[in-house]
């Protein structure tokens, strides 16, 4: 029995075509594997939680941590252990999203959001490794150092922990704006050019978001911060003239 080219083509779009039904019952099953991928990161980083903690008290050489409240470290240790298990689960989720999704977009659409999911979870690593490695020893240094000859740096570990988390998470979600700048420039909203042109603005813009993004007060924190955003920001804008957009 024959068909012709477009009865075939019919066919297979039928085949490829799936119910709301079906579409639940895959959303139901992606949602479950990251649910127990989650937990699974959880219950290991409670395994090592011990080097983990080590771990996030190298950036304060030094100094002495405290326990001022019954149960606090072991309050800090649960939080430890769910922030790490969202990380590393992290890119597993955003694989499960982009498998759900991938079917229902069209081939340009996947060549934008595709690579953008994958480079906004690189670049939000980047942003924790960069947090971790230069903006905490440098905001942690100034503080142990001033005053250092009249108070003994000595700080409970939860108030620690809050400071590192929130530099981290905030470092992490700068690191995001080359991934908007490319979403906006190949949706025609603004252009490279355009970018390029309020280079002014955008150093002011800058520093005020390194002020505000970095926890700390001391200058030259927020000075690094307002940098790395610079050099986030023309990266961007080198992208998309390497796209010409």
């Amino acid at each position: 029995m024959k068909y012709s080219t477009d009865e075939l083509g019919q066919k297979d779009d039928k085949k490829e075509e799936m119910s709301i039904s079906e579409h639940l019952g895959e959303l139901r099953q992606r949602v479950l594997v990251t649910i127990i991928l989650f937990a699974t990161s959880t219950m290991a980083s409670f395994l090592i939680l011990k080097k983990l903690t080590i771990l996030l008290q190298q950036p304060a050489e030094g100094v002495k941590f405290l326990q001022l409240a019954p149960g606090e470290y072991f309050f800090v240790s649960i939080k430890i252990a769910v922030y790490c298990g969202i990380l590393f689960s992290l890119p597993i989720a955003i694989y499960q999203v982009i498998k759900f999704i991938l079917p229902g977009l069209t081939g340009n659409e996947a060549k934008v959001i595709v690579p953008s999911l994958i480079g906004s979870v690189c670049l939000f690593f980047i942003g924790i490794f960069f947090g971790y490695k230069i903006l905490a020893p440098a905001a942690l240094t100034f503080f142990i150092n001033y005053g250092s000859d009249i108070i003994e740096p000595i700080w409970s570990f939860e108030q620690y922990f809050d400071f590192i988390l929130l530099l981290l998470l905030s470092t992490g979600l700068a690191f995001q704006i080359p991934i908007l700048q490319v979403f906006l420039g190949l949706l025609n909203i603004i252009s490279s050019q355009q970018m390029l042109s309020v280079w002014k603005y955008v150093i002011v813009v800058s520093t005020i978001l390194g002020a505000i993004l970095t926890p700390s007060t001391d200058p030259f924190t927020q000075t690094l911060m307002a940098t790395a955003i610079l050099v986030l920001y023309f990266s961007g804008v080198g992208v998309l003239i390497i796209l010409k957009k």
